[in-house]
C-alpha cells in the first residue's frame, strides 16, 4: 500500500496535476488494490509547489544496507529513489538536482543520516545512478521540497 502511495505522489508531481476521486470503491487482491471510479466523480485540481530548501552536500549508500530496515521501518531498496536526512520528516518528497550536470530526480525521505560531518543527504544507489554521481561519490545538489496543495490530501483520499 505504501508503494502505491509513493507511485501516486510521484505521478502527481511529475504531471504537476493531480486528481482527487470523490466516489471510489476499492478491493484488494494479493496485495494489489483495484479501484473503481464512478462516472459521476468530479476531479479536483491539486497544485504542486516547490519550496527551495537550498544547496546540500549529498553522498550515496547502497549494497551494504540493501534489505535492512530503514529508520521509518521499511526495507531499504538500494535501487529505489529514497534518501536519508537527519531531520526532514519521513515521507517528505524532494526534487534533487545535481549542480554539475543538471540531472534531477524526485526522492522520498525514509531514513536518518548521514552521520559523517559535512554531509546533508545520503541518497540511494538508484538515485545516485540517475544523478550521474556514482563515481564522484559526493556532490552538491539543489534540494526543493515538493508540496501538494489541495482541499484534500490526494494520497490519503484514495484509501
Amino acid at each position: 500500500m505504501r508503494t502505491l502511495k509513493i507511485v501516486l505522489i510521484i505521478t502527481l508531481v511529475a504531471a504537476s496535476v493531480g486528481f482527487i476521486l470523490s466516489d471510489t470503491t476499492a478491493s484488494e487482491i494479493n496485495g494489489v488494490t483495484n479501484r473503481t471510479v464512478s462516472k459521476d466523480s468530479e476531479p479536483r485540481m491539486t497544485s504542486v509547489k516547490l519550496n527551495e530548501i537550498g544547496i546540500m552536500t549529498a553522498s550515496w549508500y547502497g549494497p551494504k544496507f540493501h534489505g535492512r530496515l530503514t529508520a521509518n521501518g521499511e526495507r531499504y531498496d538500494q535501487m529505489g529513489f529514497t534518501a536519508a536526512h537527519k531531520s526532514l520528516p519521513f515521507g517528505t518528497v524532494l526534487q534533487i538536482t545535481n549542480l554539475r550536470n543538471g540531472k534531477s530526480v524526485l526522492i522520498r525521505i525514509n531514513d536518518r543520516g548521514p552521520f559523517i560531518e559535512g554531509r546533508d543527504l545520503d541518497l540511494s544507489k538508484g538515485t545516485a545512478l540517475a544523478l550521474g554521481m556514482i563515481e564522484k561519490g559526493i556532490i552538491k545538489v539543489k534540494a526543493e521540497e515538493i508540496i501538494l496543495s489541495s482541499d484534500k490530501d490526494p494520497v490519503n483520499t484514495l484509501n
